[in-house]
């Protein structure tokens, strides 16, 4: 059995970058003196806030994604697919704290590496199922 141990590097990276993004907001909080839980009054916490949430939002597609590519793909390649999403997340939350419309270019990298772990996997499985039967 394959160790994925590159994997779940990502895995603890993807996460570490989600605690990064909690430390933003609440380094956000102390910069702008709005105490928790308020979630409105400046947009730098606003922005932050979002960020985060939108991170959390895709840690659920990302990280089942990421292990099954690995699982019935590569390990390899699921490992660069998940240096890619974090590259993205963390080109998003730059982007997105510093102007909203620059949150697009790292939506769209973290958007396609999931689709991309996604897909793969699903397709890896049915092809699995439709020739070996396993």
């Amino acid at each position: 059995m394959q160790p994925h141990s590159w994997v779940a590097i990502v895995t603890i990276a993807a996460l570490l970058v989600y605690v990064w993004m909690a430390i933003r907001v609440t380094g956000a909080r102390r910069k702008c003196g709005i105490d928790a839980p308020a979630m409105t009054g400046d947009p730098i916490l606003e922005r932050n806030v979002r960020v985060q949430a939108n991170t959390l939002e895709w840690l659920p597609l990302f990280l089942p994604s990421l292990w099954l590519f690995a699982i019935y793909w590569s390990d390899l390649a699921a490992t660069i697919l998940g240096v890619i999403w974090i590259v993205g997340r963390i080109v998003y939350a730059l982007g997105y704290v510093a102007d909203p419309g620059k949150r697009e270019a790292g939506f769209i990298i973290q958007a396609l590496a999931t689709a991309i772990l996604l897909f793969g996997a699903l397709g890896r499985v049915i092809w699995m199922l439709t020739t070996v039967g396993a």
